[in-house]
């Protein structure tokens, strides 16, 4: 699957500027595991980081049933650095912060249409 992230918030535009990036890469995932609905695993091509040869990060997320819902956990290979693993860790909680924000939604307005799914 190819996919295409685009930076638009005014700080990641000044980020990928200062470092030389384009505003807008395509992601190449290739999906190496597809285990509804408990695991999700697939490899990324790292091929964006100016000077750095491309590589594949591995990632698996795995869901697991609870009295208070779902828990999800992300496990994902290393980087070059610290400094890029670093970023790889804050994209994926911001990804799981925008989740959590669609979920809130999503049951705010079953709740106003009557609906208790």
């Amino acid at each position: 699957m190819i996919y295409s992230m685009t930076a638009v918030a005014p700080d990641q535009v000044a980020f990928m500027k200062q470092a030389g990036m384009p505003l807008t890469s395509e992601c190449k995932v290739t999906y190496t595991e597809v285990a509804p609905p408990h695991r999700l695993a697939y490899k990324t091509l790292a091929d964006f980081v100016p000077g750095i040869a491309p590589y594949e990060v591995a990632t698996i997320v795995d869901l697991k049933a609870t009295d208070d819902g779902v828990t999800v956990t992300i496990k994902f290979d290393a980087m070059h650095d610290d400094i890029w693993t670093e970023r790889a860790r804050a994209g994926h909680e911001s990804q799981l912060r925008k989740l959590d924000a669609l979920l809130a939604c999503s049951r705010s307005h079953r709740s106003q249409i009557g609906d208790p799914a």
